[in-house]
């Protein structure tokens, strides 16, 4: 009861991922990622070991199909998992579990995209998120992201409130350049879109903060100073 999707930013070589579902907080299970490394979905009764072994694979220099076959020889229970990954260059892979009800679930992985849901109202809502994504080129790759989710959501999504969703964006520094959570509300996909306007403009601070603190101090009048 998850759909998910995986870009990356060719002219920034930034990789994002967004998520959104019915239950709470998906933030802090279905997202994984590296800056220059690439990043790892995993979803449908959801182990986040996945996505963190994922991501070492991918450090380790494994392509997109050897982490995906690798985490499936590694996984507790593997045909209940369904796994979307994707490199630095943006190549991609997926799969689906057995346990995963294919008339109501979508993977496709393109050229620097992938998508994946499960317990949707019915495939078509992973083509709305794959044109969504393709319709809004040129936007930047958070706002692009949540775009996609939400042409799934207004395909159909999974048929019953979405309760949460989340957005990560890697950079070059080992932090996420973006990592915004909405964890439970009516509308989290109109508040993860609110609160990723209201970020963007402050992203470049925060990262030159992180890096050089003595920047902060010049912005001694800013009331949002940490």
């Amino acid at each position: 009861m998850t759909f998910s999707i995986l870009a990356r930013e060719p002219d920034t070589g930034r990789i994002g991922l967004a998520t959104t579902t019915s239950d709470l907080a998906v933030g802090a299970r279905v997202l994984a990622g590296r800056a220059r490394i690439g990043g790892v979905i995993t979803q449908h009764t959801t182990d986040p070991r996945l996505g963190m072994r994922g991501v070492e694979l991918l450090a380790a220099g494994r392509g997109p199909a050897e982490v995906i076959e690798q985490l499936v020889r590694e996984a507790v229970c593997a045909p209940a998992r369904q796994l979307a990954v994707m490199d630095a260059g943006g190549r991609t892979a997926v799969w689906d579990g057995d346990y995963v009800d294919r008339a109501h679930a979508y993977s496709t992985a393109g050229d620097g995209v992938a998508v994946s849901g499960n317990v949707l109202v019915s495939p078509a809502v992973g083509d709305a998120i794959l044109a969504g994504f393709a319709d809004n080129e040129g936007v930047d790759l958070a706002a692009r992201l949540i775009l996609a989710l939400v042409a799934g959501a207004e395909a159909g999504g999974e048929g019953i409130p979405l309760v949460s969703a989340a957005l990560r964006v890697y950079d070059r520094e080992d932090f996420p350049y973006v990592d915004l959570r909405v964890d439970r509300s009516l509308h989290p996909l109109t508040d993860l879109i609110d609160l990723n306007d209201l970020y963007t403009p402050r992203r470049d601070d925060y990262v030159r903060r992180a890096i050089d603190p003595d920047v902060s101090y010049a912005f001694p009048e800013d009331p949002n100073h940490e």
